[in-house]
C-alpha cells in the first residue's frame, strides 16, 4: 500500500467553501452567513450544501422541494419523523417538562424497559443528553473503579466532542489527542488489510499499549470501542475477533466500554446491540442520540456494582439528561423496533443491499470490499496497487446526491462509503440506492 496522507472522519466530505461555483445566490449567502456567525469549526456535508427543510421515513426533502433517500443519518433511527414519536413528544411537551430531580414514572419505566434489552449483568442506567457526554461519564466511572487514567482506543476512532472524549477522537485531528498523555492508539482490525487472525492480531496491539500504560505510570483503565468501527473504515467481521481483546483488557484489570451510539438499538441486524455479536460482557455500554429519534437523550448502562461504588463516592448530577420529554422519544422508540420488527427489517435489507452490491462489485475495478453488517454497510474503494482511492469514493458521494440519494465515506484514508439508512427502509428504497449506485459507479 502506498503512503496516503491519513483524514480525520468528520472532514472525509466536508464542503470547501473556496469553492462556490455553481452554487445558487441563496445557498451562497446561506453559506456566508452561518460562516459569519457560526465560525469555521462546523464543516457541512457535499460540494454543493444541503438545506434540508422537512423528512419522512427514509427520505428529505431541500427548500426547492427535492427529494432525497437518505442512506446515511442514523439518528433518525426509526426513520425521519416518525408519527409515534411526534405523538409521544408532543403529548408530554404539553403536560410537563422539568429537571431530573422529582420522581416520574415514565423515566423510571422507561429505564426498567431500556435494562431489560441488555444481558442480565448490565442492569443500571444512567441518563445524559448527548452521546459525547454518555462516553465521558464512562471514562470517569472507569477511572473511579480503577484508579488509573489511561484509555486506549482505535486510531481513526470518534466518541464525541468533550474535552476528554476529544481527546480519545483522533478522527477529530491530531490536536484533539496531542496533550493526553492519558491516550493510546491502536490500529483498527480490519481484515481486509490485515493479515492472518485480527482477533489475535487485534489482542496483540491492545496488550502493547496497555504494557506501555503501566510503564509510563499512567495505569490502564478501559478500553473504548465501537463495536462496528465505523470511523475506522466499517469493520463488521469475521466475529468474534472482539473477544480477545476484550480477554486482555479484564485480564490487565481493565474495563471495556462498548460504545454502541451508531452500532446499538438493532442496526446490525442480529441482535439490538453490536457487542452481542462478538460474544461479548461489556463493563459499560454508551448510547445517543439514535435513542431518541434526534431527541437530545442519550446514557449508559453497566454493571450494577460500578453504579454503587460510582454513586457512593461521587456526585452526579445532569439536570434535563433523560428529562420527561426525551424519555417520551425514547420509549417511542424502543416500541416502534419491538412493534415494527425493525431488527429483523435491518437483517433483511442489509441482506438484500450487499447482495445487490456484491452482484455489482465483479466488473468495477476501483472496489476492493464490500462489507456489512444490518443496516451498517461500508463499501471500500482501491488504486490499481490495491492502495486506497478516497478520490473515487468522495466522488461517488457526490455523484449519489446528484441523483438523489445522500451517504458519507470514512475510515482511516476517506476511502470507504458509509450507508446506514433509517431502520424503516423498505425493499423499494433499497433497490433505488442499488440502481443509482450502479449508474455512478459503471
Amino acid at each position: 500500500m502506498t503512503t496516503l496522507d491519513r483524514v480525520g472522519a468528520l472532514s472525509v466530505n466536508g464542503f470547501d467553501a473556496s469553492s462556490t461555483v455553481g452554487l445558487s445566490t441563496r445557498t451562497l449567502d446561506l453559506v456566508e452567513r452561518r460562516r459569519r456567525v457560526l465560525g469555521p469549526a462546523y464543516h457541512l456535508m457535499y460540494e454543493s450544501p444541503l438545506e434540508l427543510v422537512r423528512g419522512e421515513g427514509a427520505y428529505v426533502y431541500d427548500a426547492d422541494g427535492t427529494r432525497y433517500l437518505d442512506m446515511y443519518n442514523n439518528v433518525a433511527s426509526v426513520g425521519h419523523c416518525h408519527p409515534r414519536v411526534v405523538d409521544a413528544v408532543t403529548r408530554q411537551m404539553s403536560r410537563i417538562n422539568t429537571h431530573t430531580r422529582y420522581l416520574h414514572e415514565a423515566v423510571i419505566g422507561y429505564a426498567e424497559d431500556l435494562v431489560g434489552t441488555f444481558p442480565e449483568n448490565l442492569s443500571t442506567a444512567m441518563f445524559t443528553c448527548t452521546g459525547s457526554e454518555a462516553n465521558d461519564l464512562a471514562l470517569r466511572i472507569a477511572r473511579h473503579a480503577t484508579g488509573r487514567q489511561g484509555i486506549i482506543v482505535t486510531e481513526s476512532a470518534y466518541h464525541g466532542g468533550t474535552v476528554d472524549v476529544a481527546a480519545c477522537s483522533p478522527s477529530m485531528g491530531p490536536a484533539s489527542v496531542r496533550d493526553a498523555e492519558w491516550v493510546r492508539t491502536v490500529p483498527a482490525p480490519d481484515a481486509y488489510r490485515v493479515d492472518g487472525d485480527p482477533g489475535t492480531w487485534f489482542a496483540e496491539k491492545v496488550q502493547a499499549q496497555i504494557d506501555d500504560l503501566v510503564c509510563s505510570g499512567v495505569g490502564f483503565a478501559a478500553l473504548m470501542v465501537d463495536s462496528i468501527f465505523a470511523s475506522d473504515g466499517i469493520l463488521p467481521e469475521p466475529t468474534p475477533f472482539l473477544k480477545p481483546a476484550a480477554d486482555v483488557v479484564h485480564a490487565a484489570g481493565g474495563l471495556l466500554i462498548a460504545d454502541e451510539v451508531q452500532p446499538g438499538f438493532g442496526r446490525l441486524g442480529a441482535s439490538m446491540w453490536g457487542f452481542e455479536r462478538h460474544g461479548l460482557l461489556p463493563d459499560i455500554v454508551t448510547m445517543g442520540k439514535p435513542m431518541g429519534n434526534g431527541m437530545p437523550i442519550a446514557g449508559l448502562v453497566m454493571q450494577s456494582s460500578l453504579a454503587e461504588s460510582f454513586g457512593r463516592d461521587l456526585r452526579y448530577f445532569n439536570t434535563f439528561g433523560g428529562n420527561p420529554v426525551t424519555v417520551a422519544a425514547a420509549q417511542a422508540v424502543l416500541d416502534v423496533i419491538r412493534d415494527e420488527e425493525l431488527v429483523a427489517n435491518s437483517a433483511s435489507m442489509g441482506s438484500r443491499m450487499l447482495t445487490g452490491l456484491r452482484g455489482l462489485a465483479p466488473g468495477i475495478d476501483s472496489i476492493g470490499d464490500i462489507r456489512g453488517a444490518g443496516l451498517f454497510v461500508g463499501v471500500e474503494f482501491i488504486g490499481p496497487v490495491g492502495e486506497p482511492d478516497p478520490a473515487e469514493a468522495l466522488r461517488v458521494v457526490n455523484a449519489m446526491k446528484e441523483r438523489g440519494v445522500l451517504i458519507s465515506a470514512t475510515g482511516l484514508y476517506g476511502n470507504t462509503l458509509k450507508i446506514r439508512p433509517p431502520l424503516t427502509i423498505e425493499s423499494g428504497d433499497v433497490d433505488l440506492f442499488l440502481d443509482m449506485f450502479a449508474a455512478v459507479v459503471a
